[in-house]
């Protein structure tokens, strides 16, 4: 079973055709993004179904706060998926094995204590947030079901995915995220209109999503079992303490990832907080935008993640040539996608907001919105392409310094420097003067520290010295 796995892993990391093995790791994890997107905008589509702003507005404010929890998942998950593909291409297994376990459990406590924080103190970080006496109740109802409940299996289901996907299974990683997506879009209409009385629709969409993770959770537990013993993944204290030097190279790469995602999300809460101050309907438009627009963004982030440990396995391996393929092939899908979504998004911006909400005057806004936002999705990718390409070779450092850069140095200032000049479009401007700024800077930092010659054939050489082999495909 030990070699089926070993044999199943050399096919997809070193093997395969290029087109081909990313085609095996980006398909399920485009897929798994795109549903974990659809079943975010389901809650916002249903609750839109009530025809009430305040609601849509409730439930977008506690959006970045969950997606927190998605960048604690991404600490653990992100961090050691990473060094565990490239620990494979080191054929150091049984280190990798010793990851996985320090990984999980990290994601479990870090999850744990995210939520307390958040049940003690969330009237505050709710008024933190912007939410007022139109908005305060149905976001707390829907805060304590998805973050304060249901932060653990949430974050737990997120991190095994990313660690399954860092061994070459992308299927059986898309699929858990997939069935819980799927659930959640069940599941909605069943608790929000049959199960729970008028007026706690915000509740029954947080119960749903909850119920849902805890699903996906469980399904990737059972495929944990079905590895069988001496998988790489693995729970199993018994695999002993991974080294000093990997512990600290898992947050290396996840401390800068869990970061990004971090400003990621306080950038919406910027967002949020300055159109809050013009008028609630202009908040529950932005909140639709910011949903929509990550349509082609998610399929971004999805080739992103399953780039990450092909380029990670043979940056590892020392394979130069196969690295580079990938990352090529990679950045030119991702270009042509966004392409894509900006004709779409230009022509049937009306339509897709229509789809959440009947308010004239909120889809009249949202569609100006939608239209200037979209503008940026191909600036978008190229910035979390270079980010994920840095965390594959395991220079944390240097990710951080550009996702710190990005949301602290350019998009956050941006916002306020936009929205004091321009008003409330200004702030929806901001991302495509930001993000060009982030673009210039991103490919000079990756010109001057991209991998060289000389770093990959030592890698090589290391390997050989040590009686192990790779292609050169």
């Amino acid at each position: 079973m030990r070699e089926k796995r070993k044999t199943d892993q050399d096919q997809v990391f070193k093997n395969f055709p290029v087109p081909k093995a990313l085609r095996v790791m980006v398909v399920p994890a485009v897929a798994s993004q795109l549903i974990v997107l659809i079943y975010n905008m389901a809650d916002t589509f249903y609750v839109g179904q009530t025809n009430n702003p305040y609601m849509v507005a409730g439930t977008s404010l506690i959006l970045p706060v969950f997606n927190i929890t998605l960048c604690l998942a991404g600490l653990a998950g992100i961090g050691g998926g990473a060094l565990i593909s490239r620990l494979l291409g080191q054929n150091r297994e049984d280190e990798a094995r010793r990851v996985s376990a320090f990984s999980l459990y990290l994601g479990i406590l870090i999850a744990a204590v995210f939520s307390v924080v958040m049940g003690v103190f969330m009237k505050p970080i709710l008024e933190i947030l912007g939410a007022g006496a139109n908005t305060y109740e149905y976001a707390r109802q829907y805060a304590y079901c998805v973050i304060v409940f249901g932060g653990i299996p949430t974050v737990l289901s997120n991190v095994l995915s990313n660690l399954i996907r860092s061994i070459g299974r992308s299927r059986e990683a898309g699929a858990g995220i997939i069935l819980g997506g799927i659930l959640n879009i069940a599941l909605d209409p069943l608790f929000m209109f049959v199960l729970l009385p008028d007026g706690y629709e915000v509740l029954g969409a947080g119960i749903a999503t909850a119920l849902s993770n805890c699903i996906a959770c469980l399904f990737f537990l059972i495929v944990l079992a079905g590895m069988g013993k001496g998988a790489v993944i693995t729970f199993s204290p018994k695999t002993g303490m991974a080294e000093r030097t990997s512990i600290a190279a898992v947050f290396a790469v996840g401390i800068p990832s869990a970061v990004a995602t971090f400003l990621f999300d306080l950038d919406y809460v910027v967002i949020d907080k300055l159109m809050v101050s013009y008028h609630d309907l202009a908040l529950a438009a932005i909140g639709i935008v910011l949903k929509v627009e990550r349509f082609p963004l998610n399929v971004g982030i999805g080739i992103c993640q399953g780039m990450l440990p092909l380029v990670a396995y043979n940056y590892g391996a020392g394979n130069r040539k196969r690295m580079d393929d990938t990352i090529r092939l990679s950045g030119r899908l991702g270009l042509v996608i966004a392409a894509v979504s900006i004709l779409l998004y230009e022509i049937f911006a009306g339509q897709l907001v229509r789809i959440f909400i009947s308010d004239a005057q909120t889809i009249e806004m949202a569609s100006a919105f939608l239209r200037i936002r979209v503008l940026a999705t191909p600036l978008m990718f190229l910035s979390f392409f270079t980010v994920y390409l840095f965390q594959a070779f395991g220079k944390g450092r240097i990710s951080l310094f550009l996702g710190a850069a990005r949301w602290l140095g350019f998009n956050i200032p941006m916002l306020f420097i936009l929205n004091s000049i321009f008003g409330m479009y200004g702030i929806v401007w901001s991302q495509v003067t930001a993000d060009t700024l982030t673009v210039l800077l991103s490919f000079c930092v990756y010109r001057r520290f991209r991998p060289g010659a000389e770093e990959m054939e030592r890698k090589r050489q290391q390997l050989q010295e040590k009686g192990q082999t790779y292609d050169r495909i």
